[in-house]
């Protein structure tokens, strides 16, 4: 995929060179060894329902593969269960496969129970973990804590989400990075679930230090800084060309043309 911006008229046009957020391939089918092969992917990210969706019977299988698609760069695998005792077992089981590894282990199980403790004990002994599935700043005040003094880790906040609830994530998103500064400066802040790619550019804007971009999402980044009306006119042809296709057609009445 060439990434190299289209020329745009105005000077404002956006340009990925300039981000200085990484980037994040999220996924779990074959199409996630391909994009491995991409210079500008920083790391990648995976979780059970990707998984699932991809078909993925055998997990530690499935993590070999990507382990060697990914070529030392990091990667997130999360745990399964929801019983704390075994949320820590599975962690340090997936830990254990590669130094790459960083634990997704969410916030909270499906009780709405705090991990927090879990957290605290994996990251003090070395763990290095993801913090999934957070939307509020009590919550990543509370991981912050936990992750204090402890090993590498990546604080994932679905800023996406948010915003499909009707609420600006750019504010939390900010706030969640000065939380982190001051509390677990070893804790990278991730801008999850995207939805498109002008959030890139609005979570490198908010300090973030790593975004996770979908597949479908990383193809439309060769539309960065293109020409609006380039793209105005691409849009009006396609409008055109499928009316085409389907074929359609309209008999208006003729109307004359005043004089």
């Amino acid at each position: 995929m060439d990434l190299k911006p289209v020329t745009s008229n105005g000077n404002s046009a956006p340009r990925l060179q300039d981000l200085k957020i990484k980037i994040f391939a999220d996924g779990a089918d074959g199409a996630i060894r391909e994009v491995g092969a991409l210079p500008y992917i920083a790391g990648f990210t995976t979780n059970p329902t990707l998984m699932c969706k991809a078909g993925v019977k055998d997990y530690r299988s499935f993590a070999d593969e990507m382990l060697k698609a990914v070529a030392g760069r990091p990667i997130s695998f999360e745990v399964l269960s929801e019983e704390m005792d075994e949320i820590e077992g599975e962690a340090r089981e997936i830990a254990s496969w590669g130094e790459n590894i960083y634990v997704k282990v969410p916030a909270t199980n499906t009780r709405g129970e705090s991990t927090r403790a879990v957290v605290r004990r994996l990251t003090r002994s070395g763990v290095k973990v993801n913090v999934t599935a957070m939307m509020t700043l009590a919550r990543v005040e509370e991981m912050a804590e936990a992750l204090a003094g402890g090993a590498p880790s990546f604080v994932s906040i679905f800023a996406g989400r948010i915003a499909d609830s009707g609420r600006d994530p750019i504010p939390i998103m900010k706030e969640a990075k000065q939380l982190l500064l001051h509390r677990a400066p070893q804790a990278e802040l991730l801008w999850a679930s995207p939805r498109e790619v002008l959030n890139l550019f609005q979570a490198d804007e908010a300090g973030c230090d790593i975004i996770t971009v979908t597949l479908d999402l990383l193809k439309k980044l060769t539309l960065v800084g293109k020409d609006l009306d380039d793209f105005a006119l691409e849009t009006v042809k396609m409008f055109y060309d499928d009316g085409k296709k389907a074929g359609l057609s309209l008999k208006p009445a003729v109307v004359p043309v005043s004089r």
